[in-house]
């Protein structure tokens, strides 16, 4: 039997933990030869050198279950979290894209519009991003299958995650309440928020878990990393995720409240039936470069009326004591956010992607290039 030739093409760290329960997945099938890999990480040192970082992280994510290639070699699919330059080079492989991190911003939609001749099998999570796509205008040729979100995959899986085991391992406290603040790098809370954050979190566990980009000095200054350094010594309730731990998803298991203003977490964090807190920005003033809006929805708006919205540091705490004790009325109108965000959460999302990759590749209609 000829095996069919898959690359898992993660780019960044980060985006491995929208991929991994896909890798399980498929790599639960003889027929697969899998490949991964990582040429997009880079790390910017002393301001000028984007020195590449892909050897560091490669010796974590390597399990033995797939190879890491440059490459130079073909493939029958592939399989990414971006979109990418350079399509052209892989010809007619099977193109399939599942978004690395969901949620409001709208560089998702920007970018598959500067790639509108490379014709992606889109796999969304539920109904808001299918028409959120349909809207903006970006997809060109490409198609859309609603399948749930897989990166959720093993928070809906039975005993996949132990909270104790997973606070133990932080040296934090199992029998108190934990939040994670799980920023994004920008648009960003960090900044106001970065004393207020420990001071309000006195009786928690805290989990603070910063973007990939806060640490690699490209996109973001490696001050976003060294303020929460400085800061998290002086706190023993607290604790900073290195970069190397780069799946958020067990830490948002364990969590029982999270904090974040646009980051996808927060739209995760609805999937799992908690309540989560929205650090509100001015949605008017986050415009890229040509006047286009950062968002795609005001997050003062997002949730609104499920989760719970605040605009000055000193609201922290109360913000806690409020997610933490729901209202009817929150738990209501979460359910039916939910219900709108995402399709059957089951744990089963990344099989469905599989049955699609299958039916696609025995029509053999797909061309990634258009």
């Amino acid at each position: 039997m000829e095996m069919i030739r898959l690359l898992f093409k993660i780019g960044f760290i980060y985006h491995k933990a929208a991929m991994d329960p896909l890798i399980d997945a498929f790599a639960g099938d003889p027929k697969y030869d899998i490949a991964i890999s990582l040429e997009e990480e880079r790390m910017k040192k002393w301001g000028i050198f984007n020195r590449p970082a892909g050897d560091k992280f490669g010796n974590i994510i390597d399990d033995g279950r797939f190879r890491i290639t440059d490459e130079n070699e073909r493939f029958d699919v592939i399989i990414v979290g971006d979109t990418i330059r350079d399509a052209a080079k892989y010809g007619g492989t099977l193109l399939c894209f599942i978004n690395h991190g969901t949620g409001i911003k709208n560089i998702l939609y920007r970018n598959l519009k500067r790639h509108a001749g490379t014709k992606y099998m889109i796999f969304v999570e539920g109904d808001y991003r299918v028409e959120k796509l349909k809207e903006s205008g970006c997809l060109g040729e490409s198609e859309v299958f609603k399948v749930g979100l897989p990166k959720l995959d093993p928070y809906f899986l039975e005993g996949y995650f132990n909270r104790e085991k997973i606070l133990s391992k932080y040296n934090l406290n199992p029998k108190k309440k934990t939040v994670l603040f799980a920023p994004t790098y920008k648009p960003t809370c960090m900044y106001e928020v970065k004393d207020h954050i420990f001071t309000e979190t006195r009786d928690y566990n805290l989990i603070i878990k910063l973007h990939h980009y806060s640490w690699m000095g490209k996109y973001a200054p490696h001050r976003q990393h060294k303020m929460f350094e400085k800061r998290v010594a002086e706190y023993p309730h607290s604790v900073l995720i290195p970069v190397e731990d780069y799946n958020i998803l067990s830490l948002m298991a364990a969590a029982d409240t999270l904090i974040s203003e646009a980051s996808s977490t927060v739209f995760d964090f609805l999937a799992m039936n908690k309540t989560g807190i929205i650090f509100d920005l001015e949605y008017e003033k986050m415009k890229h470069s040509n006047g286009e809006y950062v968002l795609t929805t005001d997050n003062r708006e997002f949730l609104k009326g499920a989760f719970v919205h605040i605009n000055k540091p000193s609201q922290i705490s109360d913000a806690i004591m409020q997610a933490l004790n729901p209202t009817k009325e929150m738990i209501e109108l979460a359910d039916g956010y939910r219900k709108y965000f995402f399709h059957r959460l089951d744990g089963r999302a990344s099989f469905r992607v599989k049955t699609e990759v299958e039916r696609l590749l025995k029509e053999g209609t797909h061309f990634s290039i258009v």
